[in-house]
Protein backbone atom coordinates (compact mmCIF):
# COMPACT_ATOMS: atom_id res chain seq x y z
CA UNK A 1 0.00 0.00 0.00
CA UNK A 2 1.00 3.95 -0.42
CA UNK A 3 3.01 5.10 2.57
CA UNK A 4 1.79 8.11 4.43
CA UNK A 5 4.60 11.00 3.40
CA UNK A 6 7.24 11.20 6.40
CA UNK A 7 5.93 15.20 7.15
CA UNK A 8 3.77 17.54 5.41
CA UNK A 9 4.85 21.28 4.76
CA UNK A 10 4.32 23.92 7.71
CA UNK A 11 1.19 25.48 7.03
CA UNK A 12 1.28 29.32 6.61
CA UNK A 13 -1.98 29.96 4.32
CA UNK A 14 0.67 29.54 1.29
CA UNK A 15 -2.06 29.66 -1.20
CA UNK A 16 -2.91 33.24 -0.32
CA UNK A 17 0.82 33.93 0.94
CA UNK A 18 1.14 34.13 4.41
CA UNK A 19 4.33 31.96 5.29
CA UNK A 20 -8.96 0.97 24.44
CA UNK A 21 -10.27 4.07 24.23
CA UNK A 22 -13.45 6.30 23.97
CA UNK A 23 -13.17 9.10 21.62
CA UNK A 24 -15.25 12.31 23.27
CA UNK A 25 -18.48 13.62 21.24
CA UNK A 26 -19.06 16.89 20.88
CA UNK A 27 -21.84 16.24 23.38
CA UNK A 28 -19.00 15.56 25.95
CA UNK A 29 -16.41 18.33 25.13
CA UNK A 30 -18.32 21.67 26.90
CA UNK A 31 -17.57 24.95 25.12
CA UNK A 32 -19.08 28.29 25.45
CA UNK A 33 -21.03 30.02 22.87
CA UNK A 34 -18.68 33.01 23.59
CA UNK A 35 -16.02 34.30 25.65
CA UNK A 36 -15.46 37.37 27.15
CA UNK A 37 -18.46 39.56 25.03
CA UNK A 38 -17.37 42.85 25.76
CA UNK A 39 -14.78 42.39 23.45
CA UNK A 40 -16.92 40.26 21.07
CA UNK A 41 -19.09 42.73 20.39
CA UNK A 42 -16.95 44.85 18.87
CA UNK A 43 -16.89 42.71 15.71
CA UNK A 44 -19.69 42.01 13.39
CA UNK A 45 -19.39 38.98 11.03
CA UNK A 46 -21.97 38.81 7.81
CA UNK A 47 -22.06 36.49 5.54
CA UNK A 48 -22.86 33.21 4.67
CA UNK A 49 -20.54 29.46 6.40
CA UNK A 50 -17.76 28.79 3.30
CA UNK A 51 -17.74 32.41 1.46
CA UNK A 52 -15.81 34.86 2.95
CA UNK A 53 -17.08 37.08 5.32
CA UNK A 54 -17.87 40.53 5.71
CA UNK A 55 -16.03 41.65 8.61
CA UNK A 56 -16.73 44.87 11.07
CA UNK A 57 -14.42 45.65 13.56
CA UNK A 58 -14.56 48.73 15.78
CA UNK A 59 -11.52 50.44 15.59
CA UNK A 60 -8.65 50.06 16.91
CA UNK A 61 -9.62 46.76 18.44
CA UNK A 62 -7.27 45.53 21.31
CA UNK A 63 -7.76 42.78 23.85
CA UNK A 64 -4.90 41.74 26.24
CA UNK A 65 -6.46 37.88 25.87
CA UNK A 66 -7.78 36.10 22.78
CA UNK A 67 -11.31 36.06 22.91
CA UNK A 68 -14.00 34.10 20.48
CA UNK A 69 -17.63 33.80 20.09
CA UNK A 70 -19.55 30.73 17.83
CA UNK A 71 -21.37 32.70 14.99
CA UNK A 72 -22.96 29.74 13.27
CA UNK A 73 -22.51 26.49 15.72
CA UNK A 74 -22.48 23.19 13.63
CA UNK A 75 -23.28 19.93 14.61
CA UNK A 76 -20.75 17.84 13.35
CA UNK A 77 -17.61 16.19 14.69
CA UNK A 78 -15.96 17.59 17.25
CA UNK A 79 -12.22 19.22 17.32
CA UNK A 80 -10.92 16.95 20.99
CA UNK A 81 -7.28 16.50 19.94
CA UNK A 82 -4.27 18.66 18.79
CA UNK A 83 -3.81 15.47 16.55
CA UNK A 84 -6.87 15.58 14.57
CA UNK A 85 -6.83 16.58 11.13
CA UNK A 86 -9.22 19.87 9.73
CA UNK A 87 -10.05 21.78 6.95
CA UNK A 88 -10.61 25.15 7.35
CA UNK A 89 -11.35 28.54 5.81
CA UNK A 90 -9.57 31.74 7.74
CA UNK A 91 -9.44 35.28 7.08
CA UNK A 92 -7.43 38.13 8.80
CA UNK A 93 -7.81 41.43 9.16
CA UNK A 94 -5.87 43.81 11.15
CA UNK A 95 -7.05 45.03 14.57
CA UNK A 96 -6.14 48.22 13.78
CA UNK A 97 -7.08 49.40 10.25
CA UNK A 98 -9.39 46.52 9.73
CA UNK A 99 -7.93 45.68 6.69
CA UNK A 100 -8.04 42.26 5.77
CA UNK A 101 -4.59 40.90 5.88
CA UNK A 102 -5.02 37.11 4.29
CA UNK A 103 -7.66 35.09 3.28
CA UNK A 104 -8.10 31.09 2.10
CA UNK A 105 -9.67 30.35 -1.26
CA UNK A 106 -13.27 29.73 -0.04
CA UNK A 107 -13.47 27.14 -2.89
CA UNK A 108 -15.39 24.17 -1.42
CA UNK A 109 -12.14 21.54 -1.40
CA UNK A 110 -10.33 19.13 1.13
CA UNK A 111 -7.03 19.44 -0.74
CA UNK A 112 -5.47 21.43 2.43
CA UNK A 113 -5.87 19.42 5.71
CA UNK A 114 -3.77 19.64 8.38
CA UNK A 115 -3.85 18.85 11.97
CA UNK A 116 -4.97 21.14 14.40
CA UNK A 117 -1.27 21.28 15.76
CA UNK A 118 0.03 22.21 12.18
CA UNK A 119 -2.20 25.15 12.02
CA UNK A 120 -1.20 26.03 16.27
CA UNK A 121 2.56 26.37 14.87
CA UNK A 122 1.13 29.70 12.74
CA UNK A 123 -1.48 30.60 15.31
CA UNK A 124 -1.21 29.37 18.29
CA UNK A 125 -4.37 31.38 19.62
CA UNK A 126 -6.34 28.09 17.97
CA UNK A 127 -5.12 26.04 20.57
CA UNK A 128 -8.03 28.00 23.32
CA UNK A 129 -10.17 29.15 20.30
CA UNK A 130 -10.92 25.94 18.50
CA UNK A 131 -11.17 23.43 21.72
CA UNK A 132 -14.72 21.80 21.26
CA UNK A 133 -14.82 24.23 17.92
CA UNK A 134 -17.35 21.52 15.53
CA UNK A 135 -17.90 20.71 12.08
CA UNK A 136 -19.85 23.40 10.02
CA UNK A 137 -18.97 26.00 12.77
CA UNK A 138 -17.98 29.96 12.02
CA UNK A 139 -15.94 31.20 14.77
CA UNK A 140 -15.20 34.96 15.24
CA UNK A 141 -11.63 35.74 17.42
CA UNK A 142 -9.97 38.32 18.56
CA UNK A 143 -6.51 37.87 18.76
CA UNK A 144 -4.47 39.29 21.54
CA UNK A 145 -0.73 40.16 20.56
CA UNK A 146 1.16 37.05 20.33
CA UNK A 147 -1.97 34.91 18.87
CA UNK A 148 -0.30 34.68 15.62
CA UNK A 149 3.26 33.25 15.32
CA UNK A 150 5.90 35.83 15.41
CA UNK A 151 7.18 35.37 11.84
CA UNK A 152 3.47 35.22 10.36
CA UNK A 153 2.75 38.21 11.99
CA UNK A 154 5.41 40.18 10.71
CA UNK A 155 4.83 38.77 7.29
CA UNK A 156 1.46 40.28 7.79
CA UNK A 157 2.41 43.39 8.82
CA UNK A 158 1.04 43.10 12.15
CA UNK A 159 3.70 44.97 15.24
CA UNK A 160 3.99 43.02 18.55
CA UNK A 161 2.07 45.06 20.40
CA UNK A 162 -1.04 44.74 18.01
CA UNK A 163 -4.42 42.46 17.92
CA UNK A 164 -6.06 40.82 15.20
CA UNK A 165 -9.65 39.17 14.41
CA UNK A 166 -9.89 35.93 12.51
CA UNK A 167 -12.65 34.24 11.15
CA UNK A 168 -12.56 30.55 10.87
CA UNK A 169 -15.06 28.44 9.23
CA UNK A 170 -14.40 24.18 10.21
CA UNK A 171 -15.37 22.98 6.95
CA UNK A 172 -13.99 19.58 7.50
CA UNK A 173 -13.14 17.55 11.40
CA UNK A 174 -11.70 13.94 11.02
CA UNK A 175 -11.60 11.58 13.89
CA UNK A 176 -8.90 11.20 15.92
CA UNK A 177 -9.52 7.39 16.32
CA UNK A 178 -11.97 5.15 15.95
CA UNK A 179 -15.46 6.07 18.29
CA UNK A 180 -17.76 3.37 17.03
CA UNK A 181 -19.16 0.74 19.25
CA UNK A 182 -17.57 -2.20 20.05
CA UNK A 183 -18.46 -5.66 18.17
CA UNK A 184 -17.98 -9.11 19.54
CA UNK A 185 -16.23 -11.79 17.60
CA UNK A 186 -14.94 -14.80 18.48
CA UNK A 187 -11.34 -14.20 17.68
CA UNK A 188 -10.55 -17.96 17.10
CA UNK A 189 -7.41 -18.42 15.23
CA UNK A 190 -7.17 -14.11 14.84
CA UNK A 191 -4.88 -11.65 16.00
CA UNK A 192 -6.13 -10.07 19.44
CA UNK A 193 -5.88 -6.18 19.39
CA UNK A 194 -5.18 -3.76 22.41
CA UNK A 195 -5.63 -0.18 22.65
CA UNK A 196 -4.06 2.72 23.99
CA UNK A 197 -5.69 5.37 25.44
CA UNK A 198 -5.32 7.67 22.53
CA UNK A 199 -6.62 4.64 20.25
CA UNK A 200 -3.55 3.63 18.81
CA UNK A 201 -3.55 -0.17 18.16
CA UNK A 202 -1.40 -3.40 19.49
CA UNK A 203 -1.68 -6.45 17.68
CA UNK A 204 -0.90 -10.31 19.17
CA UNK A 205 -0.67 -12.68 16.76
CA UNK A 206 -1.36 -16.56 17.66
CA UNK A 207 0.93 -18.82 17.10
CA UNK A 208 -1.71 -20.68 14.87
CA UNK A 209 -1.37 -21.17 10.76
CA UNK A 210 -2.02 -18.31 9.01
CA UNK A 211 -5.40 -18.10 7.23
CA UNK A 212 -4.84 -18.68 3.74
CA UNK A 213 -8.15 -16.22 2.49
CA UNK A 214 -8.79 -12.83 3.51
CA UNK A 215 -10.24 -12.14 6.62
CA UNK A 216 -11.98 -9.40 7.71
CA UNK A 217 -13.18 -8.37 11.38
CA UNK A 218 -15.00 -4.97 12.08
CA UNK A 219 -13.22 -4.58 16.11
CA UNK A 220 -15.60 -1.53 16.16
CA UNK A 221 -18.51 0.16 14.04
CA UNK A 222 -19.03 3.30 13.48
CA UNK A 223 -22.01 5.15 12.02
CA UNK A 224 -20.19 7.61 10.04
CA UNK A 225 -20.23 8.18 6.22
CA UNK A 226 -19.82 4.68 4.16
CA UNK A 227 -16.50 4.16 2.28
CA UNK A 228 -17.41 3.07 -1.23
CA UNK A 229 -14.29 4.45 -3.11
CA UNK A 230 -15.76 7.55 -5.00
CA UNK A 231 -13.60 9.84 -2.65
CA UNK A 232 -10.57 9.40 -0.82
CA UNK A 233 -10.51 7.85 3.07
CA UNK A 234 -8.63 8.86 5.64
CA UNK A 235 -7.13 6.05 7.89
CA UNK A 236 -4.62 5.25 10.56
CA UNK A 237 -3.34 1.88 10.03
CA UNK A 238 -0.64 -0.09 12.10
CA UNK A 239 0.65 -3.15 9.33
CA UNK A 240 2.55 -6.29 10.27
CA UNK A 241 3.17 -9.86 8.72
CA UNK A 242 2.08 -12.70 10.70
CA UNK A 243 5.70 -14.56 10.86
CA UNK A 244 7.79 -11.81 11.49
CA UNK A 245 5.47 -10.27 14.32
CA UNK A 246 6.91 -6.93 14.06
CA UNK A 247 5.61 -3.93 12.65
CA UNK A 248 6.53 -2.68 8.96
CA UNK A 249 4.61 0.16 8.98
CA UNK A 250 2.27 2.32 10.95
CA UNK A 251 0.19 6.16 10.12
CA UNK A 252 0.62 6.45 14.52
CA UNK A 253 4.16 7.85 14.42
CA UNK A 254 2.72 10.82 12.34
CA UNK A 255 -0.41 11.80 10.73
CA UNK A 256 -3.48 10.15 9.06
CA UNK A 257 -2.80 8.81 5.43
CA UNK A 258 -5.34 9.59 2.67
CA UNK A 259 -5.95 7.01 0.45
CA UNK A 260 -7.93 5.44 -2.24
CA UNK A 261 -9.01 1.72 -3.28
CA UNK A 262 -7.24 1.38 -6.10
CA UNK A 263 -4.32 2.77 -4.30
CA UNK A 264 -3.93 -0.09 -2.17
CA UNK A 265 -3.24 -4.03 -2.09
CA UNK A 266 -6.32 -5.81 -2.67
CA UNK A 267 -6.69 -7.22 0.60
CA UNK A 268 -6.63 -3.82 2.14
CA UNK A 269 -9.10 -2.66 -0.39
CA UNK A 270 -11.63 -4.97 0.54
CA UNK A 271 -11.40 -4.46 4.14
CA UNK A 272 -12.39 -0.76 3.42
CA UNK A 273 -14.80 -1.39 1.08
CA UNK A 274 -17.90 -0.56 2.67
CA UNK A 275 -16.45 0.41 6.28
CA UNK A 276 -18.32 3.52 7.92
CA UNK A 277 -16.65 6.22 9.46
CA UNK A 278 -15.66 5.68 12.71
CA UNK A 279 -15.14 1.54 12.68
CA UNK A 280 -12.12 -0.08 13.15
CA UNK A 281 -10.91 -3.12 11.26
CA UNK A 282 -9.10 -6.38 11.20
CA UNK A 283 -8.19 -7.74 8.34
CA UNK A 284 -5.11 -10.43 7.58
CA UNK A 285 -4.22 -10.50 3.81
CA UNK A 286 -2.59 -14.02 2.77
CA UNK A 287 -0.03 -13.15 0.14
CA UNK A 288 -1.98 -13.47 -2.80
CA UNK A 289 -4.05 -10.39 -1.70
CA UNK A 290 -0.50 -8.29 -0.70
CA UNK A 291 2.48 -8.64 -2.34
CA UNK A 292 2.98 -12.19 -3.26
CA UNK A 293 6.37 -13.44 -3.50
CA UNK A 294 8.43 -10.61 -3.58
CA UNK A 295 10.17 -8.82 -1.25
CA UNK A 296 8.45 -5.25 -0.58
CA UNK A 297 10.92 -3.08 1.58
CA UNK A 298 11.13 -4.85 5.02
CA UNK A 299 8.67 -7.34 3.93
CA UNK A 300 9.62 -10.53 2.84
CA UNK A 301 7.82 -12.33 -0.33
CA UNK A 302 5.10 -14.54 0.12
CA UNK A 303 4.22 -12.50 3.79
CA UNK A 304 0.57 -12.94 5.27
CA UNK A 305 -0.48 -9.33 6.53
CA UNK A 306 -2.01 -8.02 9.49
CA UNK A 307 -3.43 -4.44 9.37
CA UNK A 308 -5.91 -2.76 12.27
CA UNK A 309 -7.61 0.53 10.33
CA UNK A 310 -9.34 2.94 12.07
CA UNK A 311 -11.67 4.76 8.90
CA UNK A 312 -11.81 8.92 10.15
CA UNK A 313 -13.14 10.27 7.62
CA UNK A 314 -14.03 11.36 3.82
CA UNK A 315 -12.13 13.78 2.03
CA UNK A 316 -15.49 14.92 0.91
CA UNK A 317 -17.57 17.94 1.72
CA UNK A 318 -20.74 15.67 0.42
CA UNK A 319 -22.95 14.15 2.72
CA UNK A 320 -23.36 10.46 2.09
CA UNK A 321 -25.52 8.49 0.49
Amino acid sequence: MRKLPASLAVLALASVGLVGCSIPAAADCPRPQVVDPDVMELITIDGQLGTEPQIDVYLPLSTPETAYQDVVRGDGAAITDAAQLVALDITIVSGETGETLVATAYDGSVDSVFSVERWEETIPAFDEALSCATEGSRIAMALAPGGIAEQAAVSLGIAESESAVAVVDVRKVYLPAANGSLVFNSGHGMPSVVRAPDGRPGIIVPDSAAPTEVVVQTLKKGDGAVVDGSAPVRVHYTGLTWDQREVFDTSWDGEPASLTLDGVVPGFAEALDGATVGSQILVVIPPDQGYGDQDQGAIPGGSTLVFVIDVLGLDTLEPAE
